[in-house]
């Protein structure tokens, strides 16, 4: 029986090609895109949950005036004394921009850190050679993950080599693991002992000062049925025993879970790694459920329009003696093949894809998580779910005519007067329009994020870091002489780079508890160079000899948070910024030092040439390539034992919304699938329909239609349902934007002019794809067509 039911279902496709390619085209496309969204999302919301004791592992995160990752290297040790009970506290200390150099290369490595011997009983790491136990015990070792090593060394054997670090250590391999998964916000590609370090940082009271924070990560892991809670209930005595009732009032130890570390954007802009949100995932998951909603719409919708085409073989069946639950599994059987000729041809899609979109998205997927036990079980499932969701009904459907009617050819099926077609068509429709106003949205606010004022200029800076021990006037002397350079400063670091934060009181206008505010140490060059608008007063200029008290400029938000209105009352004020009194000799417009996401903070720019760490150069748009390999050859000859390694400021910038571009590179991807998979439905139907019209259309030519009329017979029940759509589409698009937009301090606002786009792309979406069957119909000989049965 079942034999039968096969062969009569190949017969059946074999007479419908035409639409048995659009049904499963349209079902490969969105099972290839359903497996490829679901080992995206998969991989982002499963950050850092391969380690075994990841539920018990938590960060140890400073909340004083602000949300900080990092806290003070005495914090570890104190922990270990005063809780004992702790099954694993660990310290580390991620760095950027470190100088290797393995035989006679040098290197700027950006991903490693210093970390002690426990640190690797809490992180799961696969150990190629070295002992886990013993590898980091001792000063200048290091472990390496594999990449590197090969870096490093090549083809040898890493184990026992040594490499110079900083141009201070000369470290040891003791170790080799596997390269991490991308799904990690650990930022190393190897690790060195912290003892390496552990005495210098002694020395400037890193170990025993509490707010001496130096961008040190503390980790524990909690012994197995002990809360979080427990421990942060003993916190606040654990500060005032160690460092006063005064810290203890004005500051605390929060417990970060190590699996929402990827997803906390509290601590957006001091994380190792950058932070987004679940939501967005799940934003991608409901895309996938779109497109397959919508590509078993398409079967329905075909499938119930061929039903009067079925409905004689249904009528003629059922007088030879066959029953309803036959003719079920009949079409059911017809289905079943072509859903599993589609998850075979989307599984082989996905394969092949899958890279690419790795590529595009900027994750760690690979095709041959395809065999992973949990992905065949998504594709068994979504076998099963499309047979049911596109097979079932239309199945129920076509053997439910009764003979008489159905050798009549009694046509239509109709649910409570709307038919079921056009319901389904109108909730494509309603689909297409949510993800174009949404895709829209992200492209605005991606532009606004880049392109947006900054208040300041970046167009062609390259920035770079400086040597510890140089002669800064030679070196700048020597930039400015390059004619391809406009204009040269030295700083703490570019407008968009923030690293530096103290505390801020203003007891001149009754402020005395402490603020936060970020500093920023530049020249005299700094502020033209980068087109900062000053307000009042003056810009930042040398010390003279004199000069005792600190000379700042502030920026507006900081006199504004000091109930300042006009920038000109701010000069002449004293401010105390780190402990210090200042004079505020000039007011700033504000200017973006972090990304959007985050509303402005106080800032004070001063010069101070000790904390001049980095070098902005202005290169003449006209020989940047000449310049920077000038730059590089110069920079060679000054600092031989230095590699010489720059960025764009603008590439910096783009770097703060990294997350943000995967999202949107992401919602046009797989948005552009789903209305695809929409288009090739409706072309169906409208093929369909003019095939079913063919005599309709012949008499109405002959009583004198035009061109325009015919297109317009076909047209006007689409263009119906795309308005009635929209005003379903319209809210639900503007709830769910208007929520994503509020993860950014400053984002644009959303118009009618989107939604006007998205019902216009929608129409022309819909003439596209009715236009061909239409115009065909009424480019059609009339006589041909009266003479079609």
């Amino acid at each position: 029986m079942l034999s039968n039911y096969f062969t009569i279902a190949i017969r059946s496709i074999r007479r419908n090609l035409s639409y048995t390619f659009l049904n499963v085209f349209g079902l490969t496309l969105s099972v290839a895109a359903c497996l490829v969204i679901f080992l995206v999302v998969r991989n982002e919301l499963s950050y850092d949950s391969y380690h075994k004791k990841a539920d018990r592992t938590y960060r140890v995160t400073l909340h004083a005036l602000d949300f900080n990752p990092s806290v003070s290297m005495a914090v570890v040790p104190a922990m270990r004394t005063d809780f004992p009970e702790l099954e694993a506290v660990s310290q580390a200390f991620f760095q950027t921009n470190g100088l290797v150099k393995a035989g006679n290369t040098s290197y700027i490595e950006k991903r490693y850190g210093f970390v002690d011997e426990q640190f690797t009983s809490i992180f799961d790491f696969e150990w190629l050679a070295g002992n886990p136990k013993s590898a980091l015990q001792e000063p200048n070792t290091a472990v390496l993950t594999e990449s590197i090593a090969r870096k490093f060394f090549g083809d040898k054997d890493a184990m026992g080599q040594i490499f110079r670090l900083n141009n201070e250590f000369d470290v040891k391999v003791t170790g080799l693991i596997k390269d991490l998964p991308g799904n990690t916000h650990l930022p190393i590609q190897f690790m060195v002992s912290f003892a390496t370090i552990r005495q210098d940082l002694q020395s400037h009271g890193a170990m025993s000062e509490f707010y001496a924070i130096m961008g040190g990560n503390a980790y524990i892991v909690l012994p197995p049925h002990y809360s979080a809670l427990q421990l942060e209930k003993k916190i606040p005595a654990f500060i005032k025993k160690n460092w006063g009732q005064d810290i203890a009032k004005e500051a605390s130890l929060l417990l970060q879970p190590m699996k929402d570390i990827h997803f906390d954007q509290r601590y957006l802009n001091n994380s190792n790694s950058p932070t987004t949100s679940r939501k967005i995932y799940w934003g991608l998951a409901i895309i996938a459920l779109f497109i397959m909603v919508t590509a078993c719409i398409n079967f329905i919708n075909l499938a119930t329009a061929q039903s009067m085409r079925r409905a004689k073989e249904v009528g003629v069946r059922k007088v030879l003696g066959a029953n309803r639950p036959q003719l079920i599994w009949q079409f059911l059987s017809e289905t079943s093949f072509l859903v599993f000729v589609a998850l075979l041809l989307g599984v082989v899609s996905a394969f092949l894809f899958i890279p690419q979109v790795a590529t595009w998205l900027d994750v760690k997927i690979s095709n041959r998580q395809l065999l992973q036990p949990v992905v065949l079980g998504l594709v068994v499932s979504l076998g099963i779910l499309i047979m049911l969701l596109a097979g079932l009904y239309p199945a129920f459907v076509q053997s439910s005519f009764r003979p008489v009617e159905s050798l009549k050819r009694t046509t239509g099926h109709v649910y409570h007067g709307l038919s079921l077609r056009k319901g389904l068509v109108f909730i494509q429709f309603a689909i297409s329009q949510i993800l174009i106003v949404g895709t829209l949205v992200v492209a605005k606010q991606m532009d606004f994020l880049k392109a947006g004022d900054l208040g300041f200029d970046k167009e062609a800076v390259v920035t770079f870091n400086l040597p510890q021990k140089i002669n800064q006037e030679v070196l700048k002397q020597q930039l400015i002489d390059d004619p391809g350079v406009a204009m040269v400063s030295f700083s703490s670091g570019a407008p968009s780079y923030n690293s530096s934060f103290t505390t801020l009181q203003a007891p001149e206008f009754g402020v005395t508890k402490d603020d936060v505010t970020e500093m920023k140490f530049i020249d005299e060059q700094y502020t033209s160079m980068f087109g900062l608008k000053m307000l009042a007063g003056r810009a930042v200029a040398k010390l003279g000899k004199n000069d005792t008290i600190p000379n700042i400029v502030v920026n507006e938000t900081l006199i504004h948070k000091f109930g300042m209105r006009q920038p000109e009352d701010a000069v002449g004020k004293r401010v105390i910024v780190g402990g210090r009194s200042s004079v505020i000799m000039g007011v700033v417009q504000d200017f973006q030092s972090e990304s959007k996401h985050k509303l402005r903070r106080p800032c004070v720019l001063l010069y101070n040439p000790n904390v001049f760490f980095a070098a902005s150069v202005r290169l003449r748009p006209q020989e940047m390539q000449k310049t920077m390999a000038h730059i590089q050859k110069m920079w060679t000859a000054l600092f031989p034992d230095d590699v010489f390694q720059y960025e764009f400021l603008d590439d910096h910038i783009a770097s703060l919304y990294k997350q943000e571009a995967k999202v949107y590179t992401a919602f046009r991807l797989f948005s552009s699938l789903a209305i695809l998979i929409g288009c090739l439905g409706l072309y169906g139907l409208v093929a369909f329909s003019a095939v079913q019209r063919t005599r309709e259309v012949g008499i109405r030519k002959v009583l004198g239609a035009s061109l325009v009329d015919i297109v317009g017979l076909f047209a006007k029940e689409f263009i119906l349902l795309i308005i009635l759509a929209f005003f379903i589409a319209a809210p639900v698009a503007y709830l769910v934007m208007n929520y994503w937009l509020g993860n950014f301090a400053y984002h644009i606002n959303i118009g009618g002019g989107m939604f006007l786009a998205g019902i216009g792309i929608s129409f022309l979406i819909a003439a596209f794809t009715i236009a061909y069957q239409s115009l065909k119909a009424a480019l059609a000989n009339p006589l041909k067509s009266l003479q079609t049965e």
